[in-house]
């Protein structure tokens, strides 16, 4: 099943919980833990997303060169301007799904329709 969220004045952690549920495929009668799931989900008006409280300039995202000393950190407020919306939310998301060989899976099966400029 196909599912359709408006991002519209959502906040950003509410609607990457609600998108992690129905991944995991926790809305279908169907639901195993060990399954993939089948459902999809269609994020439109990602730019109208909200985030709220000082996250925008405080939340920081960390990545790791594997070298001694290179960790790389960003703000959310860096991300959102180079990359979008659409990568803070693909993140949000990943993050609140199980660490297992499901994530990836689950992960192809959203897709976020961000307005072209």
């Amino acid at each position: 099943m196909d599912y359709t969220i408006d991002a519209t004045n959502k906040p950003l952690g509410r609607l990457a919980s609600e998108i992690a549920v129905i991944l995991q495929g926790k809305k279908s009668l169907k639901y195993q833990p060990r399954l993939e799931g089948e459902d999809k989900v269609i994020v439109k008006n990602v730019d109208k997303m909200i985030v709220t409280g000082k996250k925008f300039k405080q939340k920081k995202y960390y990545r790791h060169t594997t070298q001694i000393g290179h960790l790389k950190e960003r703000t959310l407020e860096q991300i959102w301007s180079k990359k979008g919306p659409a990568e803070v939310l693909r993140r949000a998301v990943l993050g609140m799904l199980p660490k297992n060989k499901l994530r990836v899976k689950r992960m192809k099966r959203l897709i976020i329709e961000a307005e072209l400029r």
